[in-house]
């Protein structure tokens, strides 16, 4: 007989940190828990309006904060509100797009995509495991990745293996925290219809010579299901995973991309 008390999706007395928070992706995973219940901190460069219409309908269960993750100081900045904050979910999605050919493209674009995606992911994804442990608080972090992280694309040298390094260090630290009560878990997206896919269309539009805009409806045909996925359909994965329905899930990376990749 299957109990009855199968658990739910409440986030009810949960703090929740979520980087990036004006993105699209982020703020509809914002709103997700927020309306699950769960108080939040958002850092981010700037508040897009999306992420204003939050604070303004929602100004007791999220704080935004002002931080840029391309300097350690920023990162430090993180830190400190984490200890302060003690989340017990992370959503860490910060992260820097570009690309161009391996041919000509050099360390200052690996740099640049490196600190954030990786260097600053780590730094946020361990603060937050060291805050856990030391309040004996068992917690979910989930990493963003890409399905680029699992294989190489030309152009995106450097963003792929960025990626990689998400799905990396997500494996190792799971394992490691697993008999801590932290789990640890990936999202690996696949085309979602958010505003950085006008930047990334405009990329390929230059170096593949195309019209603005095909790139774009190529990609999206060209998928499984043929559509780009909405952020409010990430944002369903990334409430599981908070929850305590995957509360015996971690190491794991969940692809959201249409079935793009398959494991």
């Amino acid at each position: 007989m299957i109990s009855a008390n199968l658990g739910n999706f409440s986030l009810a007395n949960k703090r929740a940190f979520v980087t990036d928070a004006s993105g699209g992706i982020d703020s509809s995973v914002c709103e997700g828990y927020i309306r699950s219940g769960a108080t939040l901190v958002a850092p981010d460069l700037e508040v897009s309006p999306s992420l204003q219409t939050l604070l303004d309908n929602y100004p007791d269960q999220i704080k935004f904060k002002p931080t840029d993750l391309t300097s350690d100081s920023g990162s430090g900045q993180c830190s400190e509100e984490i200890k302060n904050f003690a989340p017990e979910i992370l959503f860490n999605n910060a992260a820097i797009f570009d690309m161009g050919s391996i041919l000509e493209t050099n360390l200052n674009q690996y740099n640049r995509i490196f600190v954030v995606t990786v260097r600053a992911m780590y730094k946020i994804m361990q603060e937050t495991a060291q805050s856990l442990i030391s309040k004996g608080i068992s917690g979910s972090i989930i990493n963003l990745a890409s399905q680029v992280g699992h294989r190489g694309e030309a152009l995106v040298t450097h963003y792929c293996a960025s990626k990689a390094a998400v799905i990396s260090y997500t494996q190792s630290a799971g394992l490691e925290l697993a008999d801590k009560g932290v789990r640890v878990n990936a999202i690996s997206l696949g085309v979602v219809d958010i505003p950085m896919w006008e930047k990334v269309d405009a990329f390929f539009a230059q170096f593949e010579n195309r019209e603005i805009g095909e790139k774009k409806r190529l990609v999206a045909e060209q998928v499984p299901m043929c559509r780009m996925e909405k952020p409010t359909g990430v944002a369903k994965v990334a409430l599981f995973l908070a929850s305590e329905l995957s509360n015996y899930i971690t190491c794991q990376t969940i692809n959201v991309d249409s079935g793009t990749v398959m494991s």
